[in-house]
């Protein structure tokens, strides 16, 4: 078990990521100002205050509906805070209940989707239930394969989150496979691989690892 540790994402959590935002409506307004302000108090390790921030984010997507992808990216960054300070008894009834309404909203195949399914699976690594978390990991990468391509970063990121769980459950020669990223740019060397869980935040509410940040990077957080 790794209390505490954070990638991508949250998103972000993995790397943290922000639900892209789309300014049509006072409301919309309140609720981008209310996410953006949690987002930045999350980052600053201010966990009351994110948390107080991310309920009030969450009150106002309810205006939106409850199917609505700003209320499950207000959803899956609470359960990122939650998560983060490892309180995944928490978090993890809202990752599920944001997953179910990207499926619903966005198709079971959207890169949002994969967010979704990567920050459970982290969810489920920090607390090494393996288990439940491979099969999550190895959905979202397939969604992202499909979407983006092999060489895509949100891919290189999802197959580094793989590789640490099949490293948590012993099988090394799968994770030293899924570290060595399929494509490398310039000044990278081969076999260069995204730092561990607890150098990176969690994915809040974008794609991967950096999804609409406003352009954030890949939570909803």
């Amino acid at each position: 078990m790794r209390v505490g540790t954070t990638r991508w994402l949250l998103v972000g959590l993995l790397c943290l990521g922000l639900w892209p935002m789309v300014a049509a409506s006072a409301q919309e307004t309140r609720w981008d100002s209310v996410m953006a302000d949690a987002v930045k108090a999350y980052q600053q390790a201010d966990y009351p205050e994110a948390e107080k921030l991310f309920l009030a984010a969450l009150k106002e997507a309810e205006q939106f509906g409850e199917q609505d992808p700003r209320f499950a990216a207000s959803l899956n960054n609470l359960a990122a805070l939650y998560g983060a300070q490892g309180n995944y008894a928490q978090a993890e009834p809202l990752y599920r209940r944001a997953l179910a309404i990207w499926e619903k909203a966005l198709g079971l195949e959207h890169p949002q989707v994969a967010t979704g399914l990567n920050n459970l699976a982290v969810l489920y690594d920090d607390q090494g239930k393996y288990a439940e978390a491979e099969p999550l990991s190895r959905r979202a990468l397939a969604i992202l394969e499909n979407a983006f391509g092999e060489n895509h970063p949100d891919v290189a990121t999802n197959l580094s989150n793989l590789g640490w769980i099949y490293e948590g459950q012993g099988k090394m020669m799968e994770a030293e496979l899924h570290y060595r990223p399929r494509a490398h740019h310039p000044g990278e060397s081969v076999g260069s691989r995204t730092p561990r869980r607890g150098q990176q935040p969690q994915q809040l509410g974008g794609t991967l690892s950096r999804a609409g940040q406003l352009r954030p990077g890949r939570a909803a957080l």
